[in-house]
């Protein structure tokens, strides 16, 4: 069998390795257009800003070592111009010779990736993507170069976070500029909060609701005739399937570019297959196709797809987006779908937060973690989760994703038995702990509002009391608010208005216990989820300054 794989990357080279120790016979051939294989375009912000210090750290195999360790002919310059599905046939452009070359296949594999996303706004001489080791030489070299002292960055998504971080760690100006109104949206704008503050802290100049309109030699102008300095811009405003390939063959292409494809990863022909972020995923929300550009699952449907052409796959299972960064000294992680896309979908859901400690609050070191569930009504099933903090965001959310691959309930996270010393959890671990609250509000044995809709609830006439300490109180507070501490309320009920009251503490485990109380009292009463630290963080991103008061 003669099998060719098109794109020598993460999902290319798994599928590669895992074909060879599936079947020793096999021809295997990898085409990369580009001169380097199997490199970690994960590492590339790190590299600009020398954490990782050495650039062969980044390039873990070459091409020979693959041929040595798996006999696998990967052949780096050899841009694949077309295919021919009819005749099972690629045409090859070679690099430097200006030879054309025509490869039989029994099997292909299409793992071109994606490309960056240029806008044609931001076309310069001075405007890099970061998405190869080219890519990544380029920006250091001018990066190193004394005359540049400011970069601006165009997208506050994965890579503009970790390029906005790394370029700073250099000490140079640092501008982040973001179309949309708040950074990173794979969160929701009460949980991005911690995010934007640490780059802010760090030096950086954060622009939201900014749009380029001009890149010059020196500076960077905006929709509004605003203007900043830039020695050099980074263009991270996205990336697009590289399907233009499979198009022009006729393969059957998704409404989003990429390739679609089944559960074992065949294409509209049953002898091309994708894999990576060319290829459509199915999501585990709606299991319908979706694009989702990560590593893990790139190298996942590698193997599968290897499985599959050697007579052993099984369908693939559906895509949850599980995704992590690192900002400074604050970590941020998501699965699934936030609300924002739930709502722009307007498809049900309910909502927990909570603010735990990361582990045993007697133990020295603990820092508070925000997380964030958005659960299924009907079934109490997760659609997604969030989680902020500082410490231990990783296995938290790694808990959440496997906890939705395995349709555990969110009320059945209170049941995970999770390991726990001190140093590392509680006895109530953070899990457990959404699991408690989730369960409460699935029983509807606590009410709760959003930090988004109060504003909402006042208007038609409900009150709001704070449940916290005169001191907290004093410290911050929701306009309006009644100070009526916790620990006083059964005695104080008389003085709290007559009709709709939503109460609320810090993070939302005293305003439960106050909800108890008044809802048995025969009130009409409801918690604000999450507590003050959540409508804080939520009023605050959502009111961040305009660009000319930032630059100010």
């Amino acid at each position: 069998m003669k099998i060719i794989i098109i794109g020598g990357v993460a999902g290319g080279m798994a599928a590669a390795t895992r074909l060879r120790r599936l079947d020793e016979s096999a021809e295997i051939i990898v085409l990369e257009a580009g001169p380097y294989v199997s490199f970690s375009n994960c590492g590339l912000p790190y590299r600009l800003g020398g954490v990782i210090d050495d650039r062969a750290a980044v390039l873990p195999r070459s091409p020979e070592w693959f041929a040595l360790r798996f006999e696998i002919d990967v052949r780096v310059g050899h841009r694949v111009t077309s295919i021919d599905p009819r005749a099972a046939t690629v045409t090859v452009d070679i690099a430097g010779t200006g030879q054309v070359d025509t490869l039989g296949y029994d099997e292909l594999i299409i793992a071109t990736g994606a490309t960056a996303d240029l806008p044609p706004t931001l076309v310069s001489d001075h405007t890099f993507a970061l998405r190869t080791i080219d890519d990544m030489d380029a920006i250091a070299e001018r990066l190193d170069r004394p005359d540049v002292r400011s970069v601006v960055i165009v997208g506050a998504g994965y890579i503009g976070l970790e390029a906005a971080e790394n370029v700073r760690r250099r000490g140079l100006d640092t501008t982040l500029v973001q179309r949309g109104p708040q950074i990173f949206p794979a969160l929701d704008p009460e949980m991005v909060t911690a995010v934007h503050h640490e780059l802010v802290e760090h030096g950086i100049t954060v622009l939201t609701s900014t749009t380029v309109h001009r890149v010059d030699r020196t500076q960077v102008t905006f929709d509004d005739g605003a203007s900043i300095a830039a020695d050099l811009v980074i263009d991270a405003t996205g990336i697009t399937p590289a399907s233009a390939l499979a198009e022009a063959a006729g393969l059957r292409i998704g409404a989003g570019g990429g390739i679609r494809v089944d559960g074992l990863h065949r294409s509209s022909d049953p002898h091309i297959y994708a894999i990576g972020d060319v290829a459509e995923k199915t999501d585990h929300v709606t299991g319908a196709p979706t694009l989702i550009a990560l590593a893990g699952l790139a190298n996942r449907d590698g193997r599968a797809v290897a499985d599959a052409i050697a007579g052993i796959g099984e369908p693939t299972a559906p895509a949850l987006g599980t995704s992590i960064i690192g900002v400074f000294g604050v970590t941020a992680a998501a699965v699934g779908w936030n609300e924002t896309r739930l709502r722009a979908a307007r498809r049900p859901h309910r909502i927990v937060h909570v603010h735990p400690s990361s582990h045993a609050s007697f133990y020295p070191g603990g820092s508070a973690l925000a997380m964030k569930l958005l659960i299924d009504p009907d079934t109490d099933l997760l659609l997604g989760a969030q989680v902020v903090g500082r410490d231990g965001v990783d296995k938290r959310i790694d808990v959440l994703a496997v906890a939705m691959s395995a349709g555990i309930t969110a009320s059945g996270l209170k049941n995970l038995e999770l390991a726990y010393a001190p140093q590392y959890g509680s006895a109530k671990d953070p899990v457990n702990i959404a699991g408690y609250v989730a369960e409460n509000t699935a029983r509807a044995l606590v009410r709760t509002v959003q930090w988004h809709e109060l504003a909402g609830h006042i208007a038609a006439g409900a009150s709001v009391v704070d449940v916290r300490t005169p001191a907290e109180y004093d410290s911050g507070h929701i306009p309006g608010a009644l100070n009526v501490p916790l620990d006083e309320i059964r005695h104080r009920m008389d003085g709290i208005p007559a009709g709709r009251v939503i109460v609320h503490c810090q993070v939302g485990q005293r305003g439960s216990t106050a909800t108890r109380i008044l809802s048995q009292a025969g009130r009409d009463v409801t918690n604000l989820d999450g507590g003050y630290l959540t409508w804080l963080a939520g009023t605050t991103t959502t009111h961040q300054p305009t660009m000319k008061e930032a630059l100010v």
